[in-house]
């Protein structure tokens, strides 16, 4: 349970972002604030992923007596090659995508849109990969964690329909292709760490590569912004949550579980998020939890808790010397 645990945990500090950014400046962009996040936990990444290679590194030669060999050479292929640039590029398109469907189409059809469709198309691509169907129990998790999301962001409320169509205007086709585009690359930079992953990588290894280099591609991000809320005590504060907690210790956290668990089921338990922040919201935040969305929650929690649920394997059935089976 430990890898299913990592990821929760993970999840949960992903949850922590809307209730960090309502006590930071108001007059910081969602642009800028996603670049500096990616900044200072992706370089926090690249620099742990670094010192624990240095620290087996020197473990390593103190206790070889052999003579040192030359060091290999580390061509683009060797380094990680595609996957350490696919998967960073996925890191960086994620967040303009994301809060441009939540721009464009308010934050309960742009967070279910982009949320719900997360697992869907790491489930769908990791299927046409492998030749592998993620399995029934996945299919079935899947789809009450959604059906949870959709409850706790209002979208199958009572009147939502009627609200819906009463402003079918609103409803843009280019926002809510941003949101499924923000599903999709969080699949493809989930995906791409799997993949270092079974290439022997370790967990800090790669998150450290894939956001030690979705940091630099932030680097004219930031710079193109305004970056003056980064200089007060509240923003400075806000940077550091996001970078630290909400990034480094959470894509450590989600790493590990990664290394350990298929990627379907990693994206499904990552749904925690939204849980997490709806009752930050209820319990710090002061907001009013309705009685659908508390429904939500507890259908999004069923889903989860069938994931991860522990499964007894089938016991083979052994033959007796007479040709019946025993129990």
């Amino acid at each position: 349970m430990l890898p299913y645990l990592a990821v929760v945990l993970a999840a949960v500090c992903f949850g922590t972002t809307g209730t960090a950014q309502a006590f930071g400046p108001v007059d910081a962009s969602a642009g800028s604030v996603g670049a500096a996040r990616i900044l200072i936990g992706g370089g926090l990444l690249a620099l742990t992923a670094l010192a624990l290679r240095l620290r087996a590194a020197r473990s390593s030669a103190e206790t070889s007596y052999s003579a040192p060999e030359r060091a290999p050479r580390y061509g683009f292929r060797r380094l990680g090659g595609w996957p350490i640039v696919v998967g960073a590029l996925g890191v960086v398109a994620y967040q303009p995508l994301f809060f441009l469907g939540v721009s464009v189409n308010g934050v309960a059809v742009g967070t279910v849109v982009a949320l719900g469709s997360a697992p869907v198309i790491t489930g769908v691509i990791d299927w046409a990969i492998r030749r592998r169907f993620p399995g029934a129990v996945w299919l079935v998790a899947t789809a009450i964690a959604m059906v949870g999301v959709a409850l706790i962001s209002g979208v199958l409320a009572p009147g939502a329909a009627d609200a819906a169509a009463g402003t079918a205007s609103a409803i843009s086709l280019p926002g809510l292709a941003a949101s499924i585009g923000a599903g999709a690359s969080y699949a493809v930079y989930t995906l791409a760490s799997k993949a270092l992953l079974e290439r022997g990588w370790t967990a800090s290894g790669t998150m450290g590569s894939v956001f030690g280099l979705a940091a630099l591609l932030s680097i004219p991000l930031l710079l193109a912004t305004d970056t003056r809320w980064l200089f007060t005590g509240p923003g400075l504060a806000l940077a550091l949550w996001l970078g630290v907690i909400t990034t480094t210790v959470a894509y450590l956290l989600f790493g590990w579980g990664l290394a350990r668990l298929p990627a379907s089921t990693v994206s499904t338990l990552t749904l925690t998020e939204p849980l997490t922040a709806t009752l930050l919201g209820t319990l710090v935040l002061g907001e009013t939890l309705t009685a659908m969305a508390a429904v939500g929650l507890a259908v999004l929690a069923v889903g989860l808790v069938v994931l991860a649920a522990p499964r007894r394997p089938l016991r083979p059935v052994a033959r007796l010397s007479g040709g019946a089976a025993s129990r």
